[in-house]
């Protein structure tokens, strides 16, 4: 836009501590709701940034125009030969006389121009809706004002404005808060007002007032200093990303510091001394150079204190210490009731209304994960450790630890079962039966682990499919295509011969193969060649079924495969044209061609191989005895005419045709294959 003077733009909404779980949604609001604004108005910004403090939520938009361009807005009228009636019903909506209308080509159009509007205006405009559209979880009314219901409402009382326009203030009112261009910098460092030139200064200047304004840099900041506190001090800092956002969101000149805690607390598993930590208190931890826990922990302080941090570093153990004491008493408490007798408390918990209390579902994941031992589906897994590990699965949720942290369900009982003396096949299966949760959870392995953790899950999917309560659309209330995708994960990791149909019915079969398809793209597996071998029916052993779609997607990239598909297609499309279903091949009455006779020979060597290789699973193979037929249909097509006036002919190589398909179907129905 040559000659045209382009100006950032700066906004401050400062407010008391906006909380740091919902700064980073804030940010994409006020970018939107920004952008949404300014569109009205033809305005597109360069770009756009957005900055979030405990005290503050900011926006700089660059490279804005000093005033909207004119423009020429055209409403289409009656044609010119319309009915007086119709013209005057439309000079009466544009407000126009008959004179201003414009005439092309035997229409009316009404034009006007729209002249251009000072930014700064639009501006002013745009920042009261914003802030009064602005989709907080949780916002609040403060002060005299609130008593009205039409009084503003934040996430916390908001305090102040910064709304710069190059240099120039844009002048806004809102619940008596007055735009300006002063801010505050930090709480303690430093208590006077700053006055802000433009947006070009704006974090240069709370910088030098101890405010880090961008998130991106305080995360960063807390990332490498905790990483060397804990290298100084011998050790290897646990990382944890959502840790270091909500420091980062909780102070605006982060200081983190490394404090030790009572060595004695190490009894407790380290999973609660962690969670402890996190959880209540923000505080990183840390392992030693064996990689585990260490009585140290790091805190994220607000301030730069003359003691280096002494005193904090003090009170906060303090605080630490007096958490643990807590968890180690939950711990203690816990392991004097036996799990046994945990179970029969079971039966107050409601599993669901429809399917009855935990203690019914552990009754029936008992019985599964014995059956799944028993038969050999998980192979090694001991019927006697598989019932016994179901059994005392759910017993932590009435544990005074569990009820503490929920998220240490199943942990905690892996904890409580190998110290009350169970063995470590049978802990290890409490530990992990809800693994895995999510991708790129750990998948179990150890026999018994396995099967407790499939039948759980498939407990789980059968029965809520059995009272009509399975996903719909984006509603999956009970997690049932998570556990589907951990019961596929459980079948391919542990390569379990597991023919499905054994467990579950069609319907929980189908929602199996859509979670696979899902699972598998996210892999990079075409959805097609999975529908080309679920569509032969009856593959319901996933392991088998993957096997046929990796070689079948290596073989149709491959220019054997990729011609075998475009010949197999001109036989189902000849076949379904002649509305040729079925024929049974017959060898010809007459002395067929030479390419016919060749594609003949080479389905009668080409179809025991491959049924073979198809017995043996080994799909590669049959690829390979499919690949053979690929030059004789080949041939056959340019060499021999399908539709002959001879009806004897025809019907023999229409037949012929239906012998290649049933061939290829062997492998995979070929008609579902895209391309």
């Amino acid at each position: 836009m040559g000659g045209v003077t382009m100006t950032d733009f700066l906004l401050e909404l400062r407010s008391e501590e906006i909380p740091a779980r919902m700064q980073d949604k804030a940010r994409e609001d006020l970018a939107r709701l920004f952008t949404a604004e300014l569109a009205k108005a033809g305005l597109v910004p360069a770009a756009i940034e957005t900055f979030a403090t405990p005290r503050r939520l900011a926006l700089i938009a660059r490279g804005l125009p000093q005033a909207t361009q004119a423009v020429t807005e055209e409403v289409k009228g009656p044609k010119s030969s319309a009915p007086a009636q119709a013209l005057e019903g439309f000079l009466r909506k544009t407000g126009l006389t008959r004179e201003q209308l414009a005439e092309r080509d035997g229409v009316f159009f009404a034009v006007t121009e729209k002249p251009g509007r000072a930014t700064a205006d639009v501006l002013a405009e745009a920042i009261p809706a914003i802030i009064r559209a602005f989709p907080w979880p949780k916002s609040m009314r403060w002060g005299a004002a609130s008593a009205s219901p039409e009084s503003l409402r934040w996430v916390r009382p908001l305090q102040g404005i910064v709304a710069l326009f190059g240099e120039e203030i844009v002048p806004v009112e809102i619940a008596g808060v007055a735009s300006g261009a002063t801010t505050l910098g930090h709480r303690f460092h430093h208590r006077g007002p700053i006055t802000i030139g433009s947006a070009a200064d704006y974090a240069e200047k709370l910088h030098a007032c101890h405010v880090i304004v961008d998130q991106a840099e305080r995360r960063a900041l807390i990332r490498a200093r905790a990483t060397a506190l804990a290298a100084e001090a011998g050790l290897t800092l646990v990382e944890d990303e959502g840790l270091v956002t909500e420091n980062a969101g909780l102070t605006e000149w982060p200081v983190p510091l490394l404090g030790r805690f009572d060595a004695a607390f190490l009894d407790v598993p380290p999973e609660v001394i962690q969670l402890t930590a996190r959880v209540n208190q923000k505080y990183f931890v840390c392992r030693d150079g064996e990689g585990r826990l260490a009585n140290a922990f790091i805190c994220t302080a607000n301030i730069e204190a003359a003691d280096g941090g002494a005193k904090i570093v003090e009170g906060n153990r303090k605080v630490l210490a007096a958490r643990l004491s807590d968890a180690r008493f939950f711990y203690e408490t816990d392991l004097k009731v036996p799990l046994e007798e945990q179970v029969r408390k079971l039966d107050r918990i409601v599993f669901h209304e429809k399917l009855g209390t935990v203690a019914d579902k552990v009754e029936r994941v008992a019985k599964l994960a014995r059956w799944l031992a028993k038969e050999g589906i998980v192979p090694g897994a001991d019927p006697d450790q598989a019932e016994r590990a179901a059994r005392l699965a759910k017993a932590d949720l009435v544990t005074g630890m569990v009820g503490e942290f929920p998220e240490l369900q199943g942990l905690m009982g892996g904890y409580y079962a190998a110290a009350q003396g169970e063995s470590a096949a049978v802990s290890a299966a409490v530990r992990d039966h809800y693994k895995p949760v999510g991708q790129g959870d750990e998948v179990p392995s150890a026999p018994a682990s396995v099967a407790v953790s499939l039948a759980d899950k498939f407990d789980s999917i059968m029965q809520f499919f059995g009272v009509d309560l399975k996903p719909s659309g984006s509603k999956d209330p009970f997690a049932l295509r998570r556990s589907a995708l951990g019961v596929i994960a459980l079948i391919l990791e542990n390569n379990l011969r597991f023919p499905l149909r054994r467990t579950v019915d069609a319907e929980v079969l189908e929602f199996f193969a859509d979670r696979l398809k899902v699972q598998q793209r996210e892999a990079g597996v075409r959805h097609d060649l999975i529908d080309a071998v679920f569509a032969l029916g009856g593959e319901d052993d996933l392991v088998r079924l993957l096997a046929r779609v990796h070689a079948l997607q290596a073989f149709v990239g491959t220019e054997d495969g990729a011609n075998l598909l475009a010949g197999y297609k001109r036989a189902a499309n000849i076949l379904k044209k002649e509305g040729a279903a079925d024929f049974t091949f017959v060898a010809p009455s007459y002395a067929p061609e030479p390419a016919e006779a060749a594609l003949i020979t080479a389905l009668e060597r080409a179809e025991p191989e491959a049924a073979r290789a198809v017995a043996a699973e080994d799909f590669e193979a049959a690829m390979a005895a499919l690949a053979t037929l690929r030059a004789p249909i080949d041939a056959f097509f340019d060499q021999v005419t399908v539709n002959d006036a001879d009806p004897a002919r025809r019907t023999a190589r229409l037949a012929l045709l239906g012998r290649v398909r049933a061939a290829v179907h062997s492998v995979a129905d070929f008609s579902k294959i895209e391309g």
